[in-house]
């Protein structure tokens, strides 16, 4: 569903039929169920004998230090590549400066999934906008717009915490967009865990028209603040600068302070371990052909995602 199509109970309040529900529904009987019964003091592993007021399960957390900031003929963005499955690292080279557009793109903390797939979406929409606009150049404020109001209709259950960055006909700029929707036009931002340490770095550094090598500089020290401070953030550093002549760099691994490449060049294998070809005796080979009526791409049927 569009952010631009209304829901059906729209349609029925607009018509005077106020029965029929209207907006999202999220209920879950099973999920529900369960969570009752433990609010209940229903623990299986609880002791009878000691009296239980009843618990509820932990909300997971996810950990990321994300950065941006305008400098004098641009915009700077940063984040950190450590991605979080409750206490463990899941991965270590973790993507979080997603695409929007050309001129305009995002870094994204919360759960992967959600950021990934929202700024994929608005990426999309905004494609479509411009093609309907005769290919003018998108602006950073209509890239927000969409995201904030389709955020703000998940309520929240969308866990995709932005920093928006770009350059336009306007000039430079930078958003910070939470889950719920709020936003705020900022010279300088942070979000997700390692945001408090990466904010006293932008808030004693930081200053007008800083020049490019200052402002990547800084984006880098404020990313370090978080991974060395706190720990859902980790690994590398990427940058991306965005400039107002229209141009672009991304930097993956702009810093790569925890390569563990020339420690385990250090390690020394027995030769003993690597098995040289033909140590197997091949006793037999065997082709066959593919039967006739198998499955081909003819008897796909692709269905288009619902937007």
């Amino acid at each position: 569903m569009s952010e631009f199509t209304s829901s059906p109970g729209q349609d029925a309040m607009m018509n005077g039929n106020a029965n029929v529900p209207s907006g999202f529904s999220f209920e879950n009987v099973h999920r529900n169920a369960m969570l009752e019964s433990m609010a209940r003091n229903n623990d299986p592993s609880a002791d009878a004998s000691v009296s239980n007021p009843g618990y509820l399960p932990q909300a997971t957390k996810t950990g990321t230090t994300i950065v941006g900031m305008t400098f004098k003929g641009g915009v700077v963005l940063g984040a950190d590549t450590r991605a979080t499955s409750g206490s463990e690292v899941a991965d270590k080279n973790c993507e979080k400066i997603h695409y929007i557009a050309p001129n305009i793109y995002c870094c994204g903390a919360g759960t992967a999934a959600d950021t990934e797939k929202t700024t994929e979406l608005i990426s999309s929409q905004l494609e479509l906008l411009r093609m309907n606009t005769g290919g003018s150049q998108s602006r950073v404020v209509t890239a927000c717009t969409m995201l904030k109001r389709m955020l703000f209709r998940y309520q929240g259950h969308v866990s995709a915490a932005l920093v928006l960055g770009g350059c336009d006909v306007n000039g430079p700029h930078v958003y910070q967009i939470y889950p719920h929707g709020s936003t705020g036009k900022l010279p300088y931002t942070t979000m997700g865990s390692g945001s408090l340490a990466a904010m006293s770095v932008f808030e004693t550094g930081w200053s007008e028209d800083m020049s490019e090598e200052e402002a990547v500089a800084l984006v880098k020290r404020a990313i370090m603040a978080g991974v060395w401070n706190d720990l859902g953030s980790g690994s590398n550093c990427d940058t991306c600068v965005i400039r107002t002549d229209g141009s672009m760099t991304m930097d993956r691994g702009a810093l790569t302070p925890n390569d563990v490449k020339p420690l385990r060049d250090m390690i020394k294998h027995s030769e003993l371990l690597t098995m040289p070809r033909g140590v197997t005796a091949i006793l037999k080979t065997e082709f066959v052909k593919a039967k006739k009526g198998g499955v081909t791409i003819a008897d796909v049927t692709v269905t288009p995602m619902e937007t």
